[in-house]
Protein backbone atom coordinates (compact mmCIF):
# COMPACT_ATOMS: atom_id res chain seq x y z
CA UNK A 1 0.00 0.00 0.00
CA UNK A 2 1.42 3.36 -0.98
CA UNK A 3 1.62 6.04 1.68
CA UNK A 4 -1.26 8.51 1.48
CA UNK A 5 -0.29 11.99 0.43
CA UNK A 6 -1.82 15.45 0.19
CA UNK A 7 -3.20 16.13 -3.28
CA UNK A 8 -5.30 19.25 -2.85
CA UNK A 9 -8.63 17.75 -3.90
CA UNK A 10 -11.90 16.79 -2.27
CA UNK A 11 -14.60 14.34 -3.32
CA UNK A 12 -17.96 16.12 -3.60
CA UNK A 13 -20.36 13.64 -5.22
CA UNK A 14 -20.40 10.00 -6.22
CA UNK A 15 -19.18 10.88 -9.71
CA UNK A 16 -15.68 12.19 -10.29
CA UNK A 17 -16.30 15.82 -9.39
CA UNK A 18 -13.42 17.21 -7.41
CA UNK A 19 -12.17 20.68 -6.65
CA UNK A 20 -8.87 22.09 -5.47
CA UNK A 21 -8.65 23.02 -1.79
CA UNK A 22 -5.09 24.33 -1.60
CA UNK A 23 -4.01 27.94 -1.49
CA UNK A 24 -1.12 27.11 -3.78
CA UNK A 25 -0.55 25.05 -6.93
CA UNK A 26 -1.54 21.41 -6.67
CA UNK A 27 1.10 19.28 -5.00
CA UNK A 28 3.54 22.08 -4.13
CA UNK A 29 3.79 21.11 -0.44
CA UNK A 30 4.58 17.44 -1.05
CA UNK A 31 8.08 16.36 -0.05
CA UNK A 32 9.95 15.19 -3.14
CA UNK A 33 11.83 11.91 -3.47
CA UNK A 34 13.36 11.10 -6.86
CA UNK A 35 13.74 7.48 -5.79
CA UNK A 36 10.01 7.01 -5.19
CA UNK A 37 8.55 4.55 -7.71
CA UNK A 38 6.06 5.97 -10.17
CA UNK A 39 2.60 4.45 -10.14
CA UNK A 40 1.18 4.58 -13.66
CA UNK A 41 -2.44 3.90 -14.57
CA UNK A 42 -3.40 3.28 -18.16
CA UNK A 43 -6.96 2.98 -19.42
CA UNK A 44 -6.75 -0.31 -21.26
CA UNK A 45 -7.80 -3.93 -20.82
CA UNK A 46 -5.76 -5.77 -18.15
CA UNK A 47 -3.63 -8.46 -19.73
CA UNK A 48 -4.26 -7.12 -23.22
CA UNK A 49 -2.01 -5.74 -25.93
CA UNK A 50 -2.23 -2.19 -24.57
CA UNK A 51 -0.94 -3.24 -21.18
CA UNK A 52 1.90 -5.19 -22.78
CA UNK A 53 2.94 -2.18 -24.86
CA UNK A 54 2.76 0.18 -21.87
CA UNK A 55 4.96 -2.12 -19.84
CA UNK A 56 7.42 -2.31 -22.71
CA UNK A 57 7.62 1.49 -22.79
CA UNK A 58 8.00 1.65 -19.00
CA UNK A 59 10.80 -0.91 -19.04
CA UNK A 60 12.67 1.04 -21.72
CA UNK A 61 12.21 4.21 -19.68
CA UNK A 62 13.52 2.54 -16.53
CA UNK A 63 16.59 1.33 -18.38
CA UNK A 64 17.27 4.77 -19.85
CA UNK A 65 16.55 6.86 -16.74
CA UNK A 66 16.82 4.74 -13.60
CA UNK A 67 13.32 5.74 -12.44
CA UNK A 68 11.06 2.85 -11.45
CA UNK A 69 7.53 2.51 -12.85
CA UNK A 70 4.66 0.29 -11.71
CA UNK A 71 2.06 -0.16 -14.48
CA UNK A 72 -1.60 -0.84 -13.71
CA UNK A 73 -4.10 -1.44 -16.51
CA UNK A 74 -7.75 -0.59 -15.78
CA UNK A 75 -10.62 -0.46 -18.26
CA UNK A 76 -13.93 -0.96 -16.48
CA UNK A 77 -14.97 1.84 -14.10
CA UNK A 78 -11.68 3.67 -14.63
CA UNK A 79 -13.08 7.07 -13.60
CA UNK A 80 -14.80 5.62 -10.52
CA UNK A 81 -11.59 3.99 -9.33
CA UNK A 82 -9.68 7.20 -9.91
CA UNK A 83 -12.28 9.04 -7.83
CA UNK A 84 -11.83 6.53 -5.04
CA UNK A 85 -8.09 7.11 -5.02
CA UNK A 86 -8.68 10.85 -5.02
CA UNK A 87 -10.93 10.49 -1.98
CA UNK A 88 -8.10 8.60 -0.28
CA UNK A 89 -5.73 11.47 -1.15
CA UNK A 90 -3.51 8.97 -2.94
CA UNK A 91 -3.63 9.48 -6.70
CA UNK A 92 -1.34 7.51 -9.00
CA UNK A 93 1.61 9.56 -10.23
CA UNK A 94 0.80 9.23 -13.94
CA UNK A 95 -2.41 8.53 -15.83
CA UNK A 96 -2.52 7.66 -19.53
CA UNK A 97 -6.00 8.37 -20.87
CA UNK A 98 -7.99 10.17 -23.57
CA UNK A 99 -7.09 13.75 -24.48
CA UNK A 100 -10.73 14.74 -23.96
CA UNK A 101 -10.11 14.35 -20.20
CA UNK A 102 -7.68 17.27 -20.01
CA UNK A 103 -10.29 19.92 -19.23
CA UNK A 104 -12.09 17.75 -16.71
CA UNK A 105 -8.96 16.69 -14.83
CA UNK A 106 -7.67 20.26 -14.74
CA UNK A 107 -10.94 21.74 -13.47
CA UNK A 108 -11.14 19.04 -10.80
CA UNK A 109 -7.67 19.82 -9.50
CA UNK A 110 -6.37 16.33 -10.19
CA UNK A 111 -3.46 17.27 -12.43
CA UNK A 112 -0.65 19.74 -12.17
CA UNK A 113 0.40 22.14 -14.88
CA UNK A 114 3.23 20.88 -17.04
CA UNK A 115 6.11 23.31 -17.39
CA UNK A 116 6.96 22.95 -21.05
CA UNK A 117 10.50 24.16 -20.51
CA UNK A 118 11.21 21.12 -18.33
CA UNK A 119 10.15 18.72 -21.10
CA UNK A 120 13.08 18.69 -23.50
CA UNK A 121 11.28 16.96 -26.36
CA UNK A 122 8.15 19.11 -26.11
CA UNK A 123 9.64 21.29 -28.85
CA UNK A 124 9.44 18.28 -31.18
CA UNK A 125 5.67 17.80 -30.76
CA UNK A 126 3.44 18.66 -33.68
CA UNK A 127 1.54 21.88 -33.09
CA UNK A 128 -1.75 20.06 -33.63
CA UNK A 129 -1.09 17.48 -30.91
CA UNK A 130 0.34 20.00 -28.46
CA UNK A 131 -2.61 22.37 -28.82
CA UNK A 132 -5.05 19.55 -28.11
CA UNK A 133 -3.64 19.27 -24.59
CA UNK A 134 -3.80 22.97 -23.77
CA UNK A 135 -6.66 24.54 -21.88
CA UNK A 136 -8.20 27.80 -23.19
CA UNK A 137 -5.72 29.83 -21.11
CA UNK A 138 -2.88 28.32 -23.16
CA UNK A 139 -1.46 26.27 -20.29
CA UNK A 140 -0.43 22.65 -20.71
CA UNK A 141 -2.04 20.01 -18.52
CA UNK A 142 -1.30 16.89 -20.52
CA UNK A 143 1.37 15.57 -22.87
CA UNK A 144 0.14 13.94 -26.09
CA UNK A 145 1.76 10.61 -26.84
CA UNK A 146 -0.54 9.20 -29.52
CA UNK A 147 -2.87 10.66 -32.13
CA UNK A 148 -5.43 9.30 -34.54
CA UNK A 149 -8.12 10.39 -36.96
CA UNK A 150 -10.99 8.71 -38.77
CA UNK A 151 -10.82 7.26 -42.26
CA UNK A 152 -13.38 5.44 -44.38
CA UNK A 153 -13.05 1.67 -44.49
CA UNK A 154 -14.67 0.12 -47.57
CA UNK A 155 -15.22 -3.50 -48.43
CA UNK A 156 -13.12 -3.35 -51.57
CA UNK A 157 -14.25 -6.75 -52.80
CA UNK A 158 -17.89 -5.66 -52.58
CA UNK A 159 -17.21 -2.35 -54.31
CA UNK A 160 -15.39 -3.94 -57.20
CA UNK A 161 -18.00 -6.69 -57.58
CA UNK A 162 -20.72 -4.04 -57.95
CA UNK A 163 -18.62 -1.93 -60.34
CA UNK A 164 -18.48 1.11 -58.05
CA UNK A 165 -15.73 3.71 -57.61
CA UNK A 166 -14.28 5.04 -54.38
CA UNK A 167 -16.70 7.83 -53.31
CA UNK A 168 -15.43 11.38 -53.71
CA UNK A 169 -18.54 13.19 -52.44
CA UNK A 170 -21.41 12.60 -50.04
CA UNK A 171 -23.87 11.76 -52.86
CA UNK A 172 -21.41 9.12 -54.08
CA UNK A 173 -21.06 7.83 -50.53
CA UNK A 174 -24.84 7.43 -50.29
CA UNK A 175 -24.93 5.72 -53.69
CA UNK A 176 -22.32 3.19 -52.59
CA UNK A 177 -24.11 2.62 -49.28
CA UNK A 178 -27.35 1.89 -51.15
CA UNK A 179 -25.57 -0.54 -53.47
CA UNK A 180 -24.08 -2.39 -50.50
CA UNK A 181 -27.53 -2.58 -48.90
CA UNK A 182 -29.57 -3.78 -51.89
CA UNK A 183 -27.06 -5.26 -54.34
CA UNK A 184 -26.25 -8.52 -52.51
CA UNK A 185 -22.51 -7.70 -52.46
CA UNK A 186 -21.60 -10.87 -50.57
CA UNK A 187 -23.40 -13.02 -53.14
CA UNK A 188 -25.32 -15.17 -50.67
CA UNK A 189 -28.70 -14.38 -52.20
CA UNK A 190 -30.01 -12.83 -48.99
CA UNK A 191 -30.95 -9.27 -48.07
CA UNK A 192 -28.61 -9.23 -45.05
CA UNK A 193 -26.03 -6.51 -45.67
CA UNK A 194 -26.01 -2.82 -44.76
CA UNK A 195 -24.24 0.09 -46.36
CA UNK A 196 -23.00 2.14 -43.42
CA UNK A 197 -21.78 0.69 -40.15
CA UNK A 198 -22.50 3.28 -37.44
CA UNK A 199 -22.01 3.42 -33.68
CA UNK A 200 -25.12 5.27 -32.49
CA UNK A 201 -25.54 4.07 -28.92
CA UNK A 202 -25.96 6.66 -26.18
CA UNK A 203 -23.48 4.75 -24.00
CA UNK A 204 -20.48 6.97 -23.26
CA UNK A 205 -21.79 9.38 -25.90
CA UNK A 206 -20.91 7.08 -28.81
CA UNK A 207 -23.54 8.54 -31.16
CA UNK A 208 -22.06 12.02 -30.80
CA UNK A 209 -18.53 10.67 -31.15
CA UNK A 210 -19.39 8.92 -34.43
CA UNK A 211 -21.59 11.67 -35.86
CA UNK A 212 -18.87 14.31 -35.37
CA UNK A 213 -17.19 13.00 -38.53
CA UNK A 214 -20.19 14.22 -40.52
CA UNK A 215 -21.13 17.30 -38.47
CA UNK A 216 -17.78 19.03 -38.84
CA UNK A 217 -17.48 18.17 -42.54
CA UNK A 218 -20.82 19.90 -43.11
CA UNK A 219 -19.65 23.08 -41.37
CA UNK A 220 -21.70 22.45 -38.23
CA UNK A 221 -20.52 22.15 -34.65
CA UNK A 222 -21.63 21.11 -31.18
CA UNK A 223 -20.56 24.38 -29.56
CA UNK A 224 -18.81 27.41 -31.04
CA UNK A 225 -16.22 29.64 -29.42
CA UNK A 226 -17.51 33.17 -29.04
CA UNK A 227 -14.28 34.80 -27.84
CA UNK A 228 -12.70 35.22 -24.45
CA UNK A 229 -12.93 31.52 -23.68
CA UNK A 230 -16.72 31.62 -23.91
CA UNK A 231 -18.90 29.30 -26.02
CA UNK A 232 -22.40 29.16 -27.41
CA UNK A 233 -24.42 26.09 -28.46
CA UNK A 234 -24.45 25.38 -32.20
CA UNK A 235 -26.61 22.33 -32.85
CA UNK A 236 -29.56 24.40 -34.12
CA UNK A 237 -27.57 26.43 -36.64
CA UNK A 238 -28.52 25.88 -40.33
CA UNK A 239 -25.27 23.96 -40.95
CA UNK A 240 -25.77 21.62 -38.00
CA UNK A 241 -29.44 21.06 -38.77
CA UNK A 242 -28.59 20.20 -42.38
CA UNK A 243 -25.88 17.77 -41.24
CA UNK A 244 -28.22 16.02 -38.80
CA UNK A 245 -31.01 15.81 -41.36
CA UNK A 246 -28.69 14.39 -44.02
CA UNK A 247 -27.33 11.80 -41.61
CA UNK A 248 -30.79 10.99 -40.29
CA UNK A 249 -32.04 10.36 -43.81
CA UNK A 250 -29.45 7.58 -44.15
CA UNK A 251 -31.41 5.66 -41.57
CA UNK A 252 -34.96 6.95 -41.94
CA UNK A 253 -35.24 7.25 -45.74
CA UNK A 254 -32.38 5.41 -47.41
CA UNK A 255 -32.28 2.58 -44.84
CA UNK A 256 -28.54 2.05 -45.33
CA UNK A 257 -27.47 2.03 -41.65
CA UNK A 258 -27.09 -1.39 -40.03
CA UNK A 259 -30.06 -2.66 -37.97
CA UNK A 260 -29.76 -2.01 -34.24
CA UNK A 261 -27.27 0.84 -34.65
CA UNK A 262 -28.88 2.94 -31.90
CA UNK A 263 -28.07 0.29 -29.29
CA UNK A 264 -24.61 -0.58 -30.55
CA UNK A 265 -21.45 0.62 -28.77
CA UNK A 266 -18.16 0.22 -30.61
CA UNK A 267 -17.47 -3.46 -29.75
CA UNK A 268 -20.73 -4.57 -31.39
CA UNK A 269 -20.17 -2.29 -34.39
CA UNK A 270 -16.69 -3.68 -34.89
CA UNK A 271 -18.12 -7.19 -34.91
CA UNK A 272 -20.73 -6.17 -37.49
CA UNK A 273 -18.08 -4.98 -39.94
CA UNK A 274 -15.76 -7.95 -39.52
CA UNK A 275 -18.70 -10.36 -39.81
CA UNK A 276 -19.43 -9.05 -43.30
CA UNK A 277 -22.74 -7.43 -42.39
CA UNK A 278 -21.81 -3.85 -43.39
CA UNK A 279 -19.58 -2.41 -46.09
CA UNK A 280 -18.61 1.09 -44.94
CA UNK A 281 -17.12 2.07 -41.58
CA UNK A 282 -15.73 5.42 -40.43
CA UNK A 283 -13.15 4.60 -37.76
CA UNK A 284 -9.58 5.07 -36.56
CA UNK A 285 -6.47 3.01 -37.40
CA UNK A 286 -6.44 0.93 -34.23
CA UNK A 287 -8.71 -1.68 -35.81
CA UNK A 288 -6.49 -2.48 -38.78
CA UNK A 289 -4.73 -5.47 -37.15
CA UNK A 290 -8.06 -6.90 -36.04
CA UNK A 291 -9.76 -6.52 -39.40
CA UNK A 292 -6.69 -7.80 -41.25
CA UNK A 293 -7.00 -11.01 -39.26
CA UNK A 294 -10.78 -11.32 -39.47
CA UNK A 295 -11.33 -10.24 -43.08
CA UNK A 296 -7.93 -10.23 -44.76
CA UNK A 297 -6.09 -7.12 -45.93
CA UNK A 298 -7.21 -7.68 -49.50
CA UNK A 299 -10.91 -7.53 -48.62
CA UNK A 300 -11.10 -3.89 -47.53
CA UNK A 301 -9.43 -0.55 -48.24
CA UNK A 302 -8.66 2.61 -46.27
CA UNK A 303 -9.45 5.96 -47.93
CA UNK A 304 -10.08 9.54 -46.79
CA UNK A 305 -13.66 10.50 -46.07
CA UNK A 306 -15.25 12.23 -49.07
CA UNK A 307 -15.66 15.99 -48.77
CA UNK A 308 -18.83 17.15 -47.07
CA UNK A 309 -20.76 20.37 -47.62
CA UNK A 310 -17.84 22.44 -46.31
CA UNK A 311 -14.70 20.33 -45.92
CA UNK A 312 -13.39 16.86 -45.16
CA UNK A 313 -12.90 17.37 -41.41
CA UNK A 314 -13.04 14.19 -39.36
CA UNK A 315 -12.73 13.38 -35.70
CA UNK A 316 -9.19 13.61 -34.37
CA UNK A 317 -8.43 11.98 -31.06
CA UNK A 318 -5.44 11.25 -28.96
CA UNK A 319 -4.05 9.80 -25.78
CA UNK A 320 -2.29 11.89 -23.20
CA UNK A 321 0.03 11.54 -20.25
CA UNK A 322 -1.27 13.34 -17.17
CA UNK A 323 1.02 14.35 -14.31
CA UNK A 324 -1.27 13.78 -11.35
CA UNK A 325 -1.28 16.22 -8.46
CA UNK A 326 0.49 15.36 -5.23
CA UNK A 327 3.24 13.17 -6.63
CA UNK A 328 6.36 12.89 -4.46
CA UNK A 329 8.39 12.40 -7.64
CA UNK A 330 7.60 15.21 -10.04
CA UNK A 331 11.04 14.86 -11.62
CA UNK A 332 10.16 11.28 -12.47
CA UNK A 333 6.80 12.34 -13.87
CA UNK A 334 8.46 14.84 -16.19
CA UNK A 335 11.14 12.37 -17.20
CA UNK A 336 8.60 9.72 -18.17
CA UNK A 337 6.55 12.19 -20.20
CA UNK A 338 9.68 13.45 -21.93
CA UNK A 339 10.78 9.91 -22.80
CA UNK A 340 7.35 8.89 -24.11
CA UNK A 341 7.17 11.82 -26.56
CA UNK A 342 10.78 11.52 -27.73
CA UNK A 343 11.48 9.93 -31.09
CA UNK A 344 12.82 6.82 -29.34
CA UNK A 345 9.82 6.58 -27.02
CA UNK A 346 7.39 7.05 -29.89
CA UNK A 347 9.01 4.28 -31.90
CA UNK A 348 8.87 1.93 -28.91
CA UNK A 349 5.19 2.75 -28.50
CA UNK A 350 4.58 1.92 -32.16
CA UNK A 351 6.33 -1.45 -32.13
CA UNK A 352 4.49 -4.67 -32.80
CA UNK A 353 1.70 -5.84 -35.08
CA UNK A 354 -0.96 -5.63 -32.37
CA UNK A 355 0.68 -4.69 -29.05
CA UNK A 356 1.24 -0.97 -29.59
CA UNK A 357 0.01 2.15 -27.82
CA UNK A 358 1.03 4.85 -30.30
CA UNK A 359 -1.32 4.96 -33.27
CA UNK A 360 0.08 7.99 -35.11
CA UNK A 361 3.26 9.64 -33.80
CA UNK A 362 3.04 13.09 -32.22
CA UNK A 363 6.78 13.74 -32.56
CA UNK A 364 7.40 15.52 -35.87
CA UNK A 365 10.77 13.82 -36.22
CA UNK A 366 9.15 10.38 -36.54
CA UNK A 367 8.24 9.31 -40.08
CA UNK A 368 5.44 6.78 -39.83
CA UNK A 369 6.37 5.32 -43.21
CA UNK A 370 9.75 4.34 -41.81
CA UNK A 371 8.29 2.65 -38.73
CA UNK A 372 5.22 1.16 -40.42
CA UNK A 373 5.79 0.62 -44.17
CA UNK A 374 2.11 -0.31 -44.66
CA UNK A 375 0.79 2.62 -46.79
CA UNK A 376 -2.56 2.56 -44.99
CA UNK A 377 -0.91 4.03 -41.91
CA UNK A 378 0.48 6.87 -43.98
CA UNK A 379 -3.04 7.49 -45.28
CA UNK A 380 -4.24 7.88 -41.72
CA UNK A 381 -1.34 10.19 -40.88
CA UNK A 382 -2.13 12.42 -43.85
CA UNK A 383 -5.81 12.55 -42.91
CA UNK A 384 -4.90 13.54 -39.36
CA UNK A 385 -2.56 16.30 -40.52
CA UNK A 386 -4.94 17.73 -43.13
CA UNK A 387 -8.41 17.10 -41.72
CA UNK A 388 -8.14 16.10 -38.07
CA UNK A 389 -10.57 18.01 -35.85
CA UNK A 390 -10.29 17.76 -32.06
CA UNK A 391 -13.09 18.44 -29.61
CA UNK A 392 -12.46 21.70 -27.72
CA UNK A 393 -10.66 21.64 -24.36
CA UNK A 394 -13.50 22.95 -22.21
CA UNK A 395 -13.71 22.20 -18.47
CA UNK A 396 -15.87 19.12 -19.07
CA UNK A 397 -16.60 17.80 -22.56
CA UNK A 398 -18.47 14.71 -21.31
CA UNK A 399 -21.93 16.29 -20.77
CA UNK A 400 -21.77 18.01 -24.16
CA UNK A 401 -20.98 14.73 -25.85
CA UNK A 402 -23.61 12.84 -23.86
CA UNK A 403 -26.43 15.32 -24.49
CA UNK A 404 -25.75 15.41 -28.22
CA UNK A 405 -25.50 11.62 -28.33
CA UNK A 406 -28.89 11.30 -26.66
CA UNK A 407 -30.48 13.57 -29.27
CA UNK A 408 -28.76 12.14 -32.35
CA UNK A 409 -29.52 8.58 -31.31
CA UNK A 410 -33.16 9.44 -30.62
CA UNK A 411 -33.56 11.10 -34.02
CA UNK A 412 -32.33 7.96 -35.75
CA UNK A 413 -34.43 5.67 -33.56
CA UNK A 414 -37.66 7.64 -34.00
CA UNK A 415 -38.13 8.97 -37.52
CA UNK A 416 -41.29 10.85 -36.50
CA UNK A 417 -39.44 13.36 -34.36
CA UNK A 418 -38.99 16.90 -35.65
CA UNK A 419 -35.30 17.51 -36.36
CA UNK A 420 -35.29 21.28 -35.82
CA UNK A 421 -37.39 21.08 -32.67
CA UNK A 422 -35.19 18.41 -31.10
CA UNK A 423 -32.00 20.30 -31.92
CA UNK A 424 -33.46 23.48 -30.44
CA UNK A 425 -34.14 21.56 -27.21
CA UNK A 426 -30.59 20.24 -27.34
CA UNK A 427 -29.15 23.74 -27.60
CA UNK A 428 -31.12 24.72 -24.52
CA UNK A 429 -29.48 21.84 -22.63
CA UNK A 430 -26.06 22.80 -23.96
CA UNK A 431 -26.57 26.40 -22.83
CA UNK A 432 -27.23 25.17 -19.30
CA UNK A 433 -24.14 22.96 -19.43
CA UNK A 434 -21.95 25.83 -20.61
CA UNK A 435 -23.37 28.10 -17.89
CA UNK A 436 -22.64 25.49 -15.23
CA UNK A 437 -19.04 25.35 -16.42
CA UNK A 438 -18.75 29.15 -16.44
CA UNK A 439 -17.97 29.35 -20.15
CA UNK A 440 -21.32 30.38 -21.63
CA UNK A 441 -21.37 33.40 -23.94
CA UNK A 442 -24.94 34.15 -22.89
Amino acid sequence: MRKSRWIGVGLTVSALVLSGCSAGPAGTNVAQDTKAPLELWTRTTPGGAGEQATKRLAEAFEKASGFKVQVTAIFDDFETKLAQRAAQRDLPDIVMNDVTQVGTLKSQGLVREIEQGKIKHAAELTEQALKSNQTPDGKLYGLPYSAQASALLIRKDWREKLGKSVPQSWPELVDLAKAFTTGDPDGNGKNDTAGLNATLSTKRGYASWYFSNFLWAAGGDFITEAGGGKYKPSMSTPESVAAVQWFRDLGCKDNVIQPGSVTMPTPATNETFEAGKAGLYVVGPYLLPRFDKALGKDKYEVVPMPKGAKNADVLAEGLSIYMMAGSPNQAGQDAFGDFAISADGQKIGMEGETAFIVQLPVNKNVDIAQVRPDPRWKTYAEIYAKSGHYAPSIPNWTPVRQDTADTVSALIADCKLDTKAELAKLDTKLTTTLQQQGISAS
